[in-house]
This record gives structure tokens, C-alpha cells and sequence, in this order.
């Protein structure tokens, strides 16, 4: 149907329902009271775009002209288009990727459980820096479900961040505590992934 084929009565009845839907969106809009708080943000699921939404964020944040810092648990050194392009705002950006590879790579938990350690206690120092409005801490889930980490330190850490710092915890198998304090969580689900039919990961999609 095109917009010509509109009869008088279906735009009657579209204006109605739209003008209801609008009522309805406003009053929700204006019940909300609190105009600015530090969110704690949670990317968790099988799904491909967990970490990829938390940069996404970064974006943002930096169209804005917002400090950031992003700790990577899991990955290491990877040369990946995300890094590179952040690397292009050093000013703005501070970037620390602590980890050694996946741990069934490693395959020496002890050296995981140390580099995990690394990576929160850098965590904790921007965390304490008062100019970071946005901290990624990709893959920390990861760091938690292994039991790398002393979930209910990172817990009551995260919880008592300062009010005005935005946090994003990315990774597979989010433990239920953290998502019991977390302002926002997301499940990625993976309904269909191209891995499966063979193909490997590709730079510009996967990293």
C-alpha cells in the first residue's frame, strides 16, 4: 500500500492511534526523576557484540569529548580495529589490555589468576581517576566465572563507584550477582553464526 492509497478513515484512525501511543510514551518520559547517574552496564550472552556494543559506547562517549578506559581481562596484545582506532585519541583514551589469551590457551591458571589481579588493579586505579566518565572492563565476566578474581570484592567494588562513572562489564556467563546490581543488562542471543558453517573470524568483524 502507498501513502496515496490511504483512505480519509485509516489516517484518521493511524493519527488516533499514534496521538494514544504518544500520550502514553510521554507520561513514561516524564516519571522519570533522576536526570544523571553512574550506570552499571552488563553485556552478557552466547552472542556475537558484546564487547562490539561496549565500543560502540566509546563512540559515543568520545563524540562528547569523554575521558575513557578500557581494561581488557581475557585478550591480550591483539591488533584489532577497535584498538586502532582508539589509538587515534590518546588524549581522551587510556587503553590496558592485561590479559594472556583464553584460558583453555594458557592452560596454567595460576599465570591467569596473576594477570587477572593485574587487570582489576588497574581497574581500581581508574576507577579512582576522577576524569574517567566511561570504563570498559571487557571480558571481566570471564575473569569472574573462572574464579580468577574474588567475586564479592569485584562486586562491592562496582557497586560503591563514585555517581557520575559509567561502567561496562562485557563477557559471556554474567555471575547473578553482578547482574543483581547492575543498572542495565543485556543478553546477546546467538540465533545463527557463521563460525558454524566454517568461516573464521575476519579483520573488520571479528577484531
Amino acid at each position: 500500500m502507498t501513502a496515496s492509497q490511504l483512505t480519509p478513515e485509516e489516517e484518521a484512525r493511524h493519527k488516533a492511534k499514534m496521538a494514544k501511543r504518544k500520550a502514553v510514551q510521554d507520561a513514561e518520559v516524564a516519571s522519570k526523576t533522576i536526570t544523571e547517574k553512574g550506570l552499571l552496564i552488563v553485556h552478557t550472552g552466547s552472542g556475537k557484540g558484546k564487547s562490539t556494543a561496549a565500543f560502540g559506547l566509546i563512540m559515543r562517549a568520545l563524540g562528547y569529548d569523554w575521558p575513557v578506559g578500557v581494561v581488557q581481562y581475557v585478550k591480550g596484545a591483539w591488533e584489532t580495529g577497535e584498538r586502532k582506532v582508539l589509538a587515534r585519541f590518546p588524549d581522551l583514551v587510556q587503553w590496558y589490555s592485561m590479559g594472556e589469551g583464553f584460558t583453555w590457551e594458557t592452560q596454567d591458571k595460576a599465570r591467569d589468576i596473576a594477570a587477572a589481579t593485574r587487570a582489576w588493579e588497574k581497574t581500581k586505579e581508574l576507577m579512582a581517576d576522577p576524569s574517567i566518565r566511561l570504563l570498559v572492563l571487557d571480558e571481566l565476566n570471564i575473569a569472574l566465572r573462572y574464579e580468577f578474581l574474588p567475586l564479592d570484592e569485584v562486586v562491592a567494588t562496582l557497586a560503591t563507584r563514585r555517581p557520575d562513572l559509567h561502567i561496562v562489564v562485557t563477557g559471556r556467563n554474567a555471575k547473578p550477582e553482578l547482574i543483581d546490581i547492575a543498572d542495565l543488562v543485556t543478553e546477546m542471543t546467538l540465533v545463527k553464526h557463521h563460525f558454524a558453517a566454517g568461516v573464521k573470524a575476519q579483520v573488520g568483524i571479528e577484531f
